[in-house]
């Protein structure tokens, strides 16, 4: 298998490797690698602060884009330091991949559901290691040995004399102590503070307005900006007649690049309405007659041919030819992020130096991309990062910060660079439309051979070259790979097609939402054709898959899978892999006479490993199938004349609040590291929702969003 993008190591920026990752201590006199002063604490590594006072800082590795991350990772550090959770406090780290890389990605980011996962035993061990420090310190301040001396919220004790000493009192001589390199974590059944349902904490100050976004920067003298770009991917500007927008009042100046226009103002509604009354003149390039129809038609051409083969066992040639023959293909469409912050930057940039507040996912790949652009050092390029309204894989790409510091090389003084929601979604960076070509053998009342290929573009090629090796997209493939099931002749290819001209990039699962949805209606199908129930079908095929199996009979016995329903209404079941957590999640949904769906409930039950917060695993799928629904039931970028079609909420529409259903979420029980969760609800709702209407109508729909008109069709026939 090679790498996903869950396994690709470094060399996607300065060609380096990682190959293990370890506590980094914090270096005094290494410049900007430490966001505040440490000359008044104890900074025993990269991540965690002491001060006298008692507070705890954690400097924070990750970005808060609304999954709670923020919350659960300072759970992690207080258990292990056995500090008080009330004096936690966190800090955002500095763009710094020697100190802040995260060791699931190989460099300083926040996606991939993997947060936890990356984090698990690094902070852990950051924390053990701490916490032995300052009961050494208190050790020798009470001259007993350390293996008399316990910790508990922010306090080492001496039971035997009844001796207790808060850790601030122990900063000075923890000072002069060496952490242990292997500290001994502590047994999960000790845990105090892991597996309790906290309410985040940044909920409060989201809610009083207190929390700063990144579009909610201000600086004295600032200048606001909006633009536009060309409306076809790959054009550039011709002309500008721009008299009618100087006349507007509080308009400054007009800025105007290659591929796109800026209107600078003294506030945003200035840049906006001298935006509207530009006449720009474009030189639309050679995508100027793309269309939708072209890139499927290029894509299904594509998807005859043989494609790279990423996983292969048994003889599937061998085992096609025997039993009985099922044959399917599935499509996936385009789909944009659509985040509830619009896209912003705000930048100021110096003869000597740039500054920037946004808020990314990739801080480190922001600074190095603006300094590659400007040719400054990259220790001239400032990044204040701030909280996300949202990211969903959109704010894993620079290109944010690149535009507003192109536009900012041409303004005197700080702009604000605000996209439209009509320039976010015309010029986004999308989840890329795939076509998936199945095929299976039945025998026994199994699936004996299954023959899967997926066809697509490879975003990692693009976003991290490294990781695309020998012809494989390991995202594209991920959940096809390993997918749940037992099947002794298993065969998975891919066949790598770029769309002409438009850019694609991750997408809240990204790989496996088309990987699951594929092979879990395909499974739907196979069942049907058998006369087997789905559930009964599934379970057959998880001899070997304890976890997985675990969660298919909790989500039965939740969902009341066997309780009869009215005709018309349907109940359809997933199972999902991804991100190290087994999720099995039934949908009932209802199909009326017009093809309208109504979705009913969803129930889930997922082993995700040890829970770090239930109350956020629990809103993080709730979340993640909401974003799901929408995307089955509206979800579609089409392009015409090379343009995208859609523009803004009202025709690239979100699920509304009276269109969601009860949402039921069951956790189990676990031993077992860490999973991720925040793109599995959006991964595993789409197929158990298509698999309630194949229920509920008797139609196989094979394409996303669904297609109301069939669904009508075949009610009225």
């Amino acid at each position: 298998m090679k790498p996903s993008r869950r396994t690709f190591i470094k060399g996607t920026l300065a060609g380096g490797l990682v190959v293990a990752f370890h506590v980094p201590a914090y270096g005094v006199n290494e410049p900007g690698q430490a966001p505040d002063d440490t000359r008044n604490k104890f900074a025993p590594n990269a991540f965690i602060r002491i001060d006298h006072s008692g507070q705890t800082t954690l400097v924070m590795p990750q970005v808060e884009m609304g999954q709670g991350v923020y919350t659960s990772i300072a759970m992690i550090l207080a258990e292990e330091l056995d500090a008080d959770l009330s004096k936690v406090v966190l800090q955002h780290a500095p763009a710094n991949e020697k100190l802040y890389v995260n060791p699931g990605l190989g460099l300083q980011a926040t996606g991939n559901s993997n947060s936890i996962r990356a984090f698990w035993l690094p902070l852990r061990k950051a924390a053990a290691a701490t916490r032995a420090v300052l009961i050494q310190a208190a050790a020798q301040a009470w001259r007993v040995d350390a293996g008399t001396v316990r910790t508990d919220s922010g306090i080492a004790i001496h039971e035997a004399s009844g001796r207790r000493l808060p850790y601030s009192a122990l900063l000075n001589r923890a000072q002069t102590l060496a952490p242990p390199t292997e500290p001994v974590l502590k047994d999960p059944r000790e845990f105090k503070v892991i597996g309790r349902p906290l309410k985040r904490f940044d909920t409060p100050n989201k809610v009083n307005g207190e929390v700063v976004y990144g579009i909610d920067a201000m600086l004295p003298g600032m200048k606001f900006a909006m633009f536009s770009a060309c409306p076809v991917f790959g054009g550039k500007v011709a002309r500008v007649d721009d008299a009618a927008a100087k006349a507007i009042p509080g308009v400054r100046q007009i800025v105007v690049l290659d591929d796109l226009v800026a209107v600078i103002g003294d506030h945003t509604w200035a840049a906006k309405t001298g935006l509207d009354a530009l006449t720009i003149h474009w030189n639309f390039g050679p995508h100027a007659q793309l269309s939708s129809e072209e890139i499927w038609q290029q894509l299904r051409s594509e998807s005859r041919k043989d494609g790279v083969v990423a996983k292969s066992t048994g003889d599937i040639a061998q085992g096609l030819a025997r039993g009985e023959r099922h044959s399917a293909e599935y499509e996936m469409p385009f789909l944009a992020h659509a985040t509830m912050e619009p896209l912003n930057c705000t930048a100021h940039m110096r003869p000597d130096s740039c500054e920037l507040w946004i808020g990314t996912q990739i801080m480190a790949r922001v600074t190095q991309t603006v300094a590659k652009l400007t040719g400054l050092p990259e220790a001239k390029v400032l990044v204040h990062n701030h909280f996300l309204g949202g990211g969903f894989g959109r704010r894993l790409e620079p290109d944010m910060a690149l535009t507003a510091v192109r536009i900012a090389q041409h303004v005197d003084g700080p702009v604000k660079v605000t996209w439209s929601r009509e320039e976010d979604v015309q010029h986004d960076i999308y989840r890329p439309c795939y076509r998936d070509v199945v095929a299976g053998s039945l025998v026994d009342g199994k699936l004996a051979a299954l023959k899967y290929k997926v066809c697509g573009s490879s975003v990692l090629a693009r976003w991290a070259p490294p990781a695309f090796q020998n012809g494989i997209d390991g995202d594209s493939v991920d959940a096809a790979v390993d997918m749940p099931y037992g099947v002794a002749d298993f065969h998975v290819e891919y066949q790598r097609v770029e769309p002409p001209g438009i850019p694609t990039g991750f997408w809240r699962g990204v790989g496996p939402n088309n990987n699951v949805f594929a092979i879990e209606s395909f499974v739907d199908e196979c069942a049907r054709k058998l006369g087997k129930d789905p559930v009964a079908f599934r379970r057959a095929m998880l001899d070997k898959n304890l976890r997985m199996r675990a969660a298919l009979d909790l989500v039965v016995e939740k969902s009341d899978w066997a309780k009869p329903l009215p005709a018309r209404v349907g109940r359809g079941i997933s199972l999902s892999p991804g991100f190290a957590s087994f999720l099995a999640t039934v949908v009932e949904a209802e199909v009326d006479a017009s093809g309208e769906v109504n979705v009913r409930r969803v129930t889930a039950a997922i082993d995700t490993g040890i829970a770090i917060n239930p109350d956020t695993i629990e809103a993080q799928l709730q979340g993640g199938f909401i974003f799901g629904i929408t995307a089955a039931l509206y979800g579609e970028i089409t392009i015409r004349q090379g343009r995208v079609q859609q523009s803004n909420f009202h025709d690239y529409r979100m699920l509304r609040i009276n269109e969601t259903p009860i949402i039921e979420v069951h956790i189990i029980k676990s031993g077992e590291a860490p999973g991720g969760i925040g793109e599995a609800g959006t991964t595993a709702i789409v197929p158990a929702l298509r698999n309630a209407i194949y229920a509920a109508t008797g139609i196989p729909l094979r394409r996303m969003p669904i297609d109301r008109g069939a669904l009508a069709s075949r009610k009225n026939a």
